[in-house]
């Protein structure tokens, strides 16, 4: 497979920038996989895993929220959260997915149940990217 550059950054600096053959990332459609040559493509991030190819094997992160943006020289990936899965803290995303089932429980506004089930979504991903370190 062909080779291209591939750019994650969050709020808190560059996370990725190297090259891959291969990206899988969750859009608000569904999962999209980018190869070396793509068609220009911009997207919006929902909450889910990244798998990036490294050599021959993929290494895992978990992302929420944010937009990629692909053409056939490089991809460019903006997200809000993006974390290693062999770098999550399982403890504290347990701890994050209790009080956000506590506070859908408790919610009053739609807006408080919108917020919860958001933390809750995201802190289910970061447990079950966990799982491919």
């Amino acid at each position: 497979m062909t080779p291209f550059r591939l750019k994650i950054i969050t709020p808190y600096g560059v996370f990725f920038d190297g090259e891959t053959t291969n990206v899988i990332v969750r859009t608000t459609e569904g999962d999209m996989a980018v190869l070396a040559g793509i068609q220009p493509y911009v997207s919006v991030l929902g909450i889910g895993k990244l798998r990036i190819m490294l050599g021959e094997k993929y290494r895992y992160a978990s992302t929420s929220g944010g937009i990629i943006k692909a053409d056939k020289n490089e991809t460019v990936i903006i997200a809000n959260t993006c974390e290693w899965a062999d770098e999550i803290d399982i403890i504290r995303a347990e701890n994050a997915k209790q009080i956000a089932e506590e506070r859908r429980k408790n919610a009053n506004t739609t807006n408080d149940i919108k917020l919860a089930e958001y933390k809750l979504h995201r802190a289910i991903n970061r447990i079950d990217t966990a799982k491919f370190k």
